[in-house]
C-alpha cells in the first residue's frame, strides 16, 4: 500500500527533478496501480482516473491532496491559486 503523499512526492520528483513529462508521469502512476499488486491508500486512484489530468488546472497534486483530506477536515488551505478552485479549499 502507498499513501497519497508518497504518490504526490513521486509525481513531483519525476516531473520537476528528472524532467519527465507530466503525461508520462501520470501514465506511469496509472500503470503502477493497474494490476492491483500495489494499492493506493487514499484518493489517488480516483484522481488518476480523471480525464485530461495532464493539462488540468489544478493538476494532479491539488485534487489528490484535497480528496484525501475531504473526510478528515472541513477545509484545506493552500498557497496554490489553481487548487483554490476546488471545493472546501481556501487560498492564503
Amino acid at each position: 500500500m502507498v499513501s497519497d503523499l508518497v504518490v504526490a512526492e513521486v509525481y513531483f520528483a519525476l516531473q520537476h527533478h528528472y524532467d519527465v513529462l507530466k503525461q508520462d508521469v501520470l501514465l506511469g502512476l496509472r500503470r503502477l496501480f493497474a494490476d492491483g499488486e500495489i494499492e493506493p491508500l487514499g484518493a489517488v486512484a480516483e484522481v488518476l482516473a480523471t480525464d485530461g489530468l495532464a493539462s488540468a488546472k489544478p493538476g494532479f497534486c491539488g485534487p489528490a491532496n484535497s480528496w484525501s483530506l475531504r473526510d478528515a477536515a472541513d477545509e484545506m488551505v493552500t498557497f496554490e491559486k489553481a487548487t483554490g478552485k476546488l471545493k472546501s479549499v481556501r487560498v492564503l
